[in-house]
C-alpha cells in the first residue's frame, strides 16, 4: 500500500512538472515565433538539439556498443535535420508541428492519466519499449493530433497542400518510442540523469524541468526532432 501510495505522489508531481514546464515552453515558443520572423525561435531550437545532443553522448558513459553508436547516430541526425526543418518553414506552417506533435504528447498523456486500463483490459501497447504508454492515451493522442491538423487545414483552405501534416501525431510517436528505445539500449532512464549530477550542467538541466528522474532537453524534442525530419523529406518528395 505504501509503494502505491508513493508511485501515485510521484505520478502526480511529474504531472505537474510536465504541465508546469509545457505551459512555459509553449508561452516562450509563442512569443518567439512572431519577433523577427521567428529569429528567435529557431535559435532556441537550435540551442535545445545541441543541449540534446550532449545529453546523448552522456549516455556513452553508462553503455556503449557498435548497434548503440549507429542507433545515437540516427537520433543525432533528426535533431540535425529537424533544425534544417525548423530554419526554413514558414510560420503559420509551423502550427502544425505545434498542434500536432506536443499536441499528441499532451493528449496521450492526459487520456492515458485518467483512463488507462479502464477501457483496455491490457492497456500496454509497447511493453518493451515504453511500459508507461497506455491503448487509451496512444488512441486519443493519436486522434487529437488528427482532428487538430486537420482543423487547421480547413480553417487555412489548405487541405490539398498540407496533407503531409496529417501525419504529425503518428511521427511524434514513433520519435517518442524511438528515443525510449535508445534509453533502453545504453540503459538510460531519462536522458538528463547523467548530466543532471554535473555541476556544470545541473541548472540548465532545471530548465525543462529536469532533476534525477524526470526529463531533459532530449525528452522534449525527441518527438519534434523525428517528425521534423521526416517531414522534411516527404517535402522533398512532394
Amino acid at each position: 500500500m505504501n509503494d502505491e501510495l508513493c508511485y501515485n505522489q510521484d505520478m502526480d508531481k511529474n504531472f505537474r512538472v510536465r504541465v508546469t514546464v509545457g505551459v512555459g515552453m509553449f508561452l516562450v515558443a509563442l512569443v518567439s515565433l512572431y519577433i523577427y520572423d521567428g529569429i528567435p525561435f529557431k535559435i532556441i531550437f537550435a540551442l535545445f538539439s545541441f543541449i540534446s545532443l550532449i545529453e546523448l553522448f552522456s549516455f556513452f558513459k553508462r553503455k556503449r556498443s557498435f548497434k548503440n553508436i549507429i542507433l545515437a547516430i540516427l537520433e543525432a541526425g533528426f535533431l540535425f535535420y529537424g533544425i534544417i526543418f525548423v530554419s526554413q518553414i514558414s510560420i503559420s506552417d509551423f502550427w502544425y508541428i505545434i498542434l500536432g506533435v506536443p499536441g499528441y504528447d499532451v493528449f496521450a498523456y492526459l487520456f492515458g492519466k485518467l483512463f488507462g486500463g479502464k477501457i483496455f483490459k491490457k492497456s500496454r501497447p509497447f511493453p518493451r519499449i515504453s511500459k508507461n504508454k497506455t491503448w487509451e492515451g496512444t488512441i486519443m493522442g493519436l486522434f487529437m493530433a488528427f482532428i487538430l491538423c486537420f482543423g487547421l487545414m480547413l480553417y487555412r483552405g489548405t487541405l490539398g497542400s498540407d496533407f503531409v501534416y496529417l501525419f504529425c501525431g503518428p511521427l511524434a510517436l514513433i520519435g517518442d518510442l524511438f528515443e525510449s528505445f535508445l534509453k533502453r539500449k545504453f540503459n538510460v532512464k531519462d536522458s538528463n540523469e547523467i548530466l543532471i549530477k554535473n555541476k556544470y550542467f545541473e541548472k540548465l538541466e532545471l530548465i525543462v524541468g529536469g532533476s534525477e528522474g524526470h526529463g531533459g532537453f532530449l525528452d522534449r524534442i525527441d518527438s519534434t526532432a523525428f517528425a521534423s525530419t521526416i517531414l522534411l523529406i516527404m517535402t522533398w518528395f512532394a
